[in-house]
């Protein structure tokens, strides 16, 4: 039982780390389920401490990359619909076999965003700029973070093997 739980652990930290790439996937909050997983293993005591203040950092992280893109793009005067195409462009970059796409595409599709809302070229431009800018910070901040939780695992993961083992 310890092993398969150790097992559905480790593939939360996993989807949790990919989910800071992944806009369909809650990255922070799938590496918190991930340490719960780990702690509810039997043998492993229960850190209240530690879970409380990983997920409060995890709710809080969650709802700035919420925020952070949408203050990007409204801050250089960009839609809705920059936003949309900025995920969009994400999502196919992602799996497009160019080299640097996973940062080109983002750009490219809030561009077409913008330009679908209407926008001028110059006006597109500066928008999909924002919305590019806000869609990194808020992944890179939410990779830090899943990175953390997965260290974090991995340490008590090396702290408790023989216990689980």
């Amino acid at each position: 039982m310890e092993i398969i739980m150790l097992i559905i652990a480790g593939a939360f930290m996993i989807l949790g780390v990919l989910g800071s790439f992944l806009p369909v996937l809650p990255g922070v909050p799938l590496s918190w389920i991930g340490l719960l997983i780990f702690y509810l293993i039997p043998g492993v005591g229960i850190n209240y401490l530690f879970l409380g203040i990983t997920l409060a950092v995890a709710i809080l992280i969650y709802v700035l990359n919420l925020i952070i893109p949408a203050m990007g793009t409204k801050k250089f005067g960009g839609s809705r619909k920059g936003m949309i195409g900025a995920t969009i462009g994400l999502i196919i970059g992602i799996f497009a076999p160019i080299p640097f796409a996973i940062l080109i595409f983002p750009f490219i599709g809030a561009f077409i965003g913008e330009i679908i809302n209407k926008s001028d070229s110059k006006t597109a431009g500066k928008a999909a700029f924002g919305s590019f800018v806000g869609l990194l910070a808020s992944s890179f901040m939410e990779f830090i973070v899943s990175f953390a939780f997965l260290i974090l695992f991995l340490y008590q993961f090396w702290n408790y093997k023989e216990i689980i083992f």
